[in-house]
């Protein structure tokens, strides 16, 4: 008997067998190569993040472990995820239990924490969004999606001004994740919801002079 599936695959090879693909040249002439000096591209970049209703804290990176443990604590995390890549240096003031996430870690035991600490790969100033490659210093996607708590650092010098200004400096082979605010969705009477498909807060720590 064939299954729902393999009609539907057969379908589709029927179709492309009809209609074989072609190589077409995507022109691509959208504007590209836009800067703002630094005060200008942080401002419209914490902007973004605040009307998203993300927490934004500023801080040079001298400064970066004494900020990250204040987010930490006045959120009264106890008990934090951090990717294996992650710089140590900085939690050095932070108090708490630090959980070096790996694979061999299950998704659902993610929940047990009470937030995680990332780095970012680049960010985006004129959206508000921070772009997450899978690097070591920010681990894999279900880190960064289960724990209710994200604290994302970002060094303004990966801030760029424009969409295709950020995309061109990502990697395209890297998992991607793209995050614009605090996770949230609205219901049938268009109330917002925070916290249904990923962490309730958003905490963004810029380091200005990296």
């Amino acid at each position: 008997m064939t299954t729902a599936r393999e009609t539907v695959l057969g379908r589709i090879r029927d179709a492309l067998a009809l209609a074989p693909v072609q190589d077409t040249t995507v022109r691509r002439a959208y504007r590209t190569g836009r800067s703002l000096p630094d005060d200008e591209r942080l401002a419209l970049f914490t902007d973004r993040l605040v009307d998203y209703k993300a927490q934004v804290h500023t801080c040079t990176a001298d400064r970066t472990a004494q900020v990250v443990a204040e987010v930490l604590r006045e959120r009264g995390a106890q008990r934090i995820g951090v990717p294996a890549g992650l710089d140590a240096a900085w939690l050095d003031a932070y108090g708490g239990e630090v959980q070096q996430d790996s694979v061999g870690i299950p998704a659902p035991r993610l929940d047990a924490l009470d937030g995680v600490v990332t780095a970012s790969a680049v960010s985006c100033a004129e959206t508000g969004t921070i772009f997450l490659d899978g690097s070591p210093d920010q681990g894999r996607r279900a880190l960064s999606l289960v724990p209710d708590l994200h604290v994302c650092v970002v060094d303004l010098s990966t801030v760029e001004t424009g969409v295709p200004e950020a995309v061109a400096r990502l990697v395209p082979e890297r998992p991607t994740t793209l995050i614009s605010g605090p996770s949230a969705t609205s219901d049938i009477e268009l109330e917002r919801v925070e916290g249904v498909h990923g962490p309730r807060t958003l905490a963004v720590v810029i380091r200005t002079d990296v």
